[in-house]
């Protein structure tokens, strides 16, 4: 979990930890996590996505006691993460069968199904609203009921859980490479640490665990002539899928015989990469990579990074850092990477002390190589 303050005196740590309690609480307001939940989604979906753990609510409490500090937030819940037990594996989850809310193509302006807009700030003007300053709660119900009377009619026009792939358009055209079903058993980074080479599994767990702002970073860095080509958007999808668990008491893990437990929200992007191949010598020609981007709840840009990176990482080339895994994978975690930096609070006195009487014995020295001469 990288570095954390742990020493000491204990009279001045209770002192600092009791005015941090008087800060949050010194202007008379409480914040309740029920306010959190609903009014703060999209922080939410990050610290759920870089802690890997899908808790709405888990997520509102670490971000109140973090008053709003993500990596603070990330932190409190990977910690609690690391308490719980892993009862049960779900089984695998095909992203085909998500119950879409959102979902586009930057690739193809008519897909089957059509552009699905959704919920995103994309259309707006991005101006302050002022009025939300006296919103009310009655407000806002009254609002919402409205807008429930409409749903209905607008859901039954299309079937948003069983939209096809725009991938799969592109295949059967012969504009992508086939490639084998992997059906090998993915490494869990959160039970092993990580050896370089990595595995493509790994590398797609730590991308979506890494620091939002990191992973679009260096996406966008790879946008800027320090890695990939500039990729197309094929699609994508915002939406809800649906998880099943094997029953513990059958010896078949057939799906009839699986449970549903509930459904998490995603963010899928399948990036298309032009890449030039040489299929017979002096015969060069253009086809598509994928670059796959996935995350907790609605996480649009870091997604999209998320699959720049995932096709960088695919190609290591010598000269771009974004194609460099380990550049990339150890530096985007947010826990490694603020523990890290913050560990600079801690005391060094001791080798601070040692480098400063190397530089006092050094100047004396010089001082009196001055004086002989």
């Amino acid at each position: 979990m990288g570095y954390v303050a742990v020493k000491g005196g204990t009279k001045a740590i209770d002192e600092s930890i009791k005015r941090l309690k008087y800060e949050r609480l010194k202007n008379g307001g409480v914040l309740s996590v029920k306010d959190i939940q609903p009014g703060l989604r999209g922080l939410i979906d990050q610290v759920m996505s870089e802690s890997s753990l899908y808790s709405e609510e888990l997520a509102a409490l670490a971000i109140k006691q973090a008053e709003g500090n993500p990596e603070e937030a990330v932190f409190l819940l990977r910690a609690y993460r690391s308490t719980l037990p892993r009862k049960h594996y779900t089984n695998v989850v095909n992203s085909s069968e998500m119950k879409v809310e959102r979902r586009i193509s930057a690739s193809f302006k008519d897909i089957p199904g059509g552009q699905v807009l959704g919920a995103t700030y994309d259309y707006t003007h991005r101006l302050m609203d002022f009025d939300l300053l006296n919103e009310t709660k009655e407000e806002a119900v009254k609002w919402v009921e409205g807008f429930k009377k409409e749903l209905p009619q607008v859901e039954q026009e299309t079937d948003l859980g069983s939209l096809p792939k725009v991938i799969d358009y592109l295949r059967k055209e012969g504009l992508m490479r086939d490639f084998e079903v992997n059906n090998k058993e993915p490494q869990d980074v959160t039970k092993k640490s990580i050896e370089f080479p990595t595995e493509r599994s790994e590398r797609l767990q730590i991308l979506t665990r890494g620091q939002t702002g990191a992973v679009t970073s260096l996406g966008y860095s790879a946008l800027r002539a320090y890695g990939a080509l500039h990729p197309t958007v094929g699609e994508l999808r915002v939406g809800k899928l649906p998880i099943y668990v094997c029953n513990p008491l059958a010896n078949s893990k057939a799906e009839e015989d699986a449970f549903y437990i509930g459904e998490i929200k995603v963010t899928e992007v399948e990036t298309l990469i032009p890449v030039t191949v040489e299929r017979k010598p002096g015969k060069k020609e253009i086809e598509f990579e994928i670059g796959c981007g996935i995350c907790y709840g609605q996480n649009e840009t870091k997604a999209i990074a998320m699959s720049i990176l995932d096709q960088c990482l695919e190609s290591p080339e010598d000269g771009y850092p974004v194609n460099d895994e380990e550049f990339v994978l150890l530096h985007i975690d947010s826990v490694e990477s603020s523990g890290f930096i913050s560990h600079l609070k801690l005391p060094h006195y001791v080798t601070f002390q040692s480098k400063l009487d190397s530089v006092r014995k050094t100047r004396k020295g010089e001082k009196h190589n001055e004086n002989q001469l």
